[in-house]
């Protein structure tokens, strides 16, 4: 209202945002700018132009957000030191309170409030006005986040340490590889740098929801469902102004190769600077890790999940098909899919809209990964957890999806060249396998496949699986595929346990396939070995090995076949590529129709980036790190270079181009840079070469 009118209502407010903040968990957001949480009360201090009578005197204030707020949709709210002197809409929600403070100075016209956003407004930017007779003036602005430490709130989280790591961890490390060779990459969150609190309020406000019906959009960022489902279709750019767009090709010459992200900091930041322009390019985990960071920042409790041996059901039968050339390899296209690993996160809310009671609240599953489409938009979830372990498959949103990628039956094919497709096998154990997340307090990876599905081979999973397929699709006639092989006439021994050493990439890859006998015959085998590189969607990239071998399997007997791939052969054909997938068809030369299939994915492991901190890390001081690689080659390493980044150690990560790497030879960046925030920060170091692409190392640096 002007100078004029702010000074006969008030002399002096003073927000309080350096203590609001540090009660709220937001100071690593800020400490100038006021960042509260729902359901929690906040200080503020008004000096006023004469004394102040609690028993006679009133103060008004309204809070609101949005550009057409509204009592009846949550967004306005009138409050006030006097609950009955406040004029209240009939059909107002979400309304605030506030109530004077003991330490309050009436008689010297100072007067200090509590100040409390119900549990349940929306979420967002607010203005804070006051008003005394007809005139009003403005206190100023705040954010309103979701508050997992209010038993009210829908995100209430109840474990301070599930808080610490869920809520306020900015860096943690994400799995990748495959079931076999199970893998870790650094990611850093960086959900309170500078900017993205920011960044994530102008994400909603171009929401496509946002932009048609902009009033009752605001109303219902009052519920996490809804903004998970808002943030999921935002963090792709597959129908809308999103973060990210996706990859799954070769060729990414005209952006960022999606293994050469650190973290989700630079990607933000660049949706932004670029006036929301979708930045390229980004696959399952970068998609995962972006959306994570979001979350986090908003308030609502997430981590990031990966689903190995992860199912894509596009007829949603809740059955994938696998179609194998008889000469071992596997076709490039293929409507269904089984991926190496898929990467999704977990947000933790209340399920109200599902029961009443509480049946499906805890961990839900999001996927921003633009896979399929949910209601018309590439988006998924959120998925209950505990929907998807009971086979709940008719409840929304996307849980049959879900289900299918973690407990899909596979039935494997076999083209038969010049011939009918003939079925190989079925099988109901392979698709979701250590289903992992980051523990807590820890980089140690947890496995919690038990949170989605019962123990494979049990009578309940059998049951349970039953059960959803017969939710929402009509199972009549549907006949069980029959193994045509006796797995144990013929089988392999598998010596690598979970987590297996990998071969190491720049070497030779050397395997040996053992078969063994259960029959009191004696069988002519053909075998033929062939190698693929593969893209972790299970899609191959090129045909590296083809080794074909005649043998003669003796009654109880075992034959041992050597299997070299040389890494002049499969090492040009690496490029974007997470595995080698090697497979193995076995058939009978006296009975062509029995065959037996084995197949191994194998994921190379990177060579070592060291990694050196020099000295004490300080706030504001100086700091020095050494980072070295080798080559571990026989040949020159050409187009070399470091990317180094952390959130709260470098304001913009550092790109350092190198000189080419002879063999055996050692490469050292020595890198100062100022720490700028307390606390546990990670460095992520990614090394890129013309062999080696993207290889990464971090290191946990404690700010004092």
């Amino acid at each position: 209202m002007g100078i004029r009118a702010y000074r006969q209502i008030f002399w002096k407010v003073d927000l309080h945002c350096q203590a609001n903040n540090s009660a709220h968990h937001t100071r690593d957001i800020s400490t100038k700018e006021l960042i509260t949480r729902r359901g929690q009360s906040f200080l503020l201090t008004l000096e006023l132009p004469r004394p102040f009578n609690p028993n006679t005197d009133q103060l008004h204030f309204t809070a609101k957000t949005g550009s057409r707020a509204s009592e009846e949709l949550g967004t306005r709210s009138p409050f006030g030191t006097s609950e009955s002197h406040v004029t209240r809409s009939p059909g107002a929600k979400a309304r605030w309170k506030a109530e004077l403070v003991e330490t309050s100075t009436p008689a010297l016209s100072k007067v200090t409030l509590a100040v409390t956003p119900p549990a349940d407004a929306p979420v967002g930017n607010y203005f804070l006005s006051m008003e005394r007779g007809e005139k009003e003036a403005s206190l100023g602005s705040l954010v309103v986040l979701f508050n997992p430490w209010c038993p009210e709130d829908w995100v209430y989280l109840p474990d301070e340490e599930e808080r610490q790591e869920y809520v306020m961890n900015e860096q943690g490390v994400i799995f990748k590889g495959t079931d076999q060779y199970i893998t870790s990459m650094p990611w850093d969150y960086g959900q309170f740098d500078e900017g993205i609190l920011d960044i994530c309020m102008k994400l909603l406000d171009i929401n496509p929801k946002q932009l048609s019906d902009a009033a009752n959009d605001v109303s219902a960022r009052c519920n996490p469902i809804y903004i998970s489902r808002v943030v999921s279709a935002m963090i792709n750019a597959s129908d809308d102004c999103g973060v990210l767009v996706g990859s799954w090709g070769q060729n990414e010459k005209r952006g960022m190769p999606p293994s050469m992200w650190n973290g989700s900091v630079e990607i933000l930041k660049q949706w932004r600077k670029n006036g929301c322009q979708a930045v390229k390019y980004g696959q399952c985990w970068v998609f995962a890790g972006v959306m994570c960071s979001v979350m986090r920042c908003l308030g609502i409790p997430c981590r990031v999940v990966t689903n190995y041996q992860s199912a894509h059901d596009t007829d949603k039968s809740l059955t994938v098909d696998v179609f194998h050339y008889d000469y071992g390899v596997r076709p490039k296209e293929s409507p269904d899919s089984i991926w190496n690993f898929h990467v999704w996160v977990e947000a933790w809310m209340r399920r109200p809209d599902l029961d009443e009671g509480g049946e499906y609240d805890g961990w839900q599953v999001l996927d921003p990964t633009p896979q399929e489409k949910s209601k018309g938009v590439y988006c998924c979830g959120p998925s209950s957890v505990k929907a998807v372990l009971k086979g709940d498959t008719h409840l929304k949103y996307d849980v049959p999806f879900v289900f299918a990628e973690v407990n899909a039956d596979v039935i494997d094919w076999l083209i038969i060249s010049n011939g009918p497709k003939q079925q190989l096998c079925s099988d109901t154990k392979r698709v979701g396998q250590n289903i992992s997340t980051k523990s807590i307090g820890s980089n140690k990876r947890q496995n919690i496949t038990d949170t989605y599905k019962h123990r494979e081979g049990s009578e309940m999973e059998r049951t349970i699986f039953k059960h959803a397929i017969t939710r929402e699709y009509s199972m009549e006639g549907h006949v069980r595929h029959k193994v045509n092989f006796d797995p144990e006439g013929l089988s392999t021994k598998a010596k690598e346990k979970e987590e297996a050493s990998a071969p190491v990439s720049g070497k030779d890859i050397h395997l040996k396939l053992t078969l063994t006998s259960g029959d009191q015959v004696a069988r002519s085998l053909s075998l033929r070995v062939n190698a693929q590189t593969m893209l972790y969607t299970g899609v191959p990239a090129a045909n590296v090995l083809t080794q074909i071998e005649k043998h003669t399997l003796q009654p109880g007997g075992a034959l041992s076949v050597a299997v070299v791939i040389p890494f002049l052969v499969y090492g040009e054909h690496l490029f974007n590529c997470d595995s080698v997938k090697v497979s193995a068809v076995a058939t009978d030369q006296n009975n062509p129709e029995l065959m037996y299939l084995i197949e191994r994915n194998i994921v190379l492991q990177d060579p070592p980036i060291s990694i050196t901190v020099k000295g004490v890390a300080r706030l504001y001081h100086q700091l020095e790190v050494d980072v070295a690689f080798s080559n571990p080659m026989q040949e020159t390493l050409q187009n070399c270079s470091f990317n180094i980044s952390g959130s709260g150690l470098l304001i913009n990560s550092v790109e350092q181009s190198l000189p080419d790497l002879k063999p055996k030879r050692r490469i050292r960046l020595l890198l100062g840079f100022t720490p700028y925030r307390t606390g546990q920060k990670t460095l992520v170091v990614n090394f890129d070469s013309s062999t080696f692409r993207n290889v990464k190392a971090s290191v946990t640096i404690d700010v004092q």
